[in-house]
């Protein structure tokens, strides 16, 4: 069972990798790295599980999380969590980056590594490094804070 061959580097690569580390190329393996192949940006396990059992029914979630594990070891995936605490992948992204959190509309902005650095700065100072991929800061953002500031009007 292989890749399609559409599929660009790193995930072309994959199944060799994964049985390196002595891990067979199963359908449901297949199946999770396709999915992950045309995924961008974040998603949920959840939401793998379900893009995968649309696919194949045959999908169970302690595969994908196993897998989702050996991805985030290669470097092709990475973990980060909502500002629910949930965990959440980040997939495609060339940087690392943090999240602002909109708690009234619920939207979410990405801010860059360099953003989150110079926010980083202040524990900086107390020996202390930030995992810039694990910053989620919740707040207002200004449309809403614009909307709540008229109806008091």
């Amino acid at each position: 069972m292989t890749v399609s061959t559409s599929l660009a580097e790193p995930w072309a690569s994959l199944p060799g990798r994964l049985r390196e580390r002595g891990l067979r190329w199963t359908p449901q393996r297949r199946t999770v790295i396709e999915v992950l192949a045309e995924t961008r940006g974040h998603i949920t396990g959840a939401e793998l599980i379900e893009r995968c059992r649309r696919l194949d029914p045959a999908v169970v979630p302690s595969t994908v999380y196993r897998t989702l594990d050996v991805l985030e070891q290669l470097g092709v995936v990475r973990h980060g969590h909502g500002a629910d605490g949930r965990q959440e992948f980040h997939v495609g992204s060339e940087t690392d980056h943090g999240h602002l959190h909109c708690a009234t509309c619920e939207n979410q902005w990405e801010i860059s590594d360099d953003e989150v650095q110079a926010i980083a700065a202040i524990f900086a100072r107390r020996g202390f490094a930030v995992d810039a991929s694990h910053v989620s800061i919740v707040g207002q953002c200004r449309a809403c804070r614009e909307k709540a500031s008229r109806a008091f009007v």
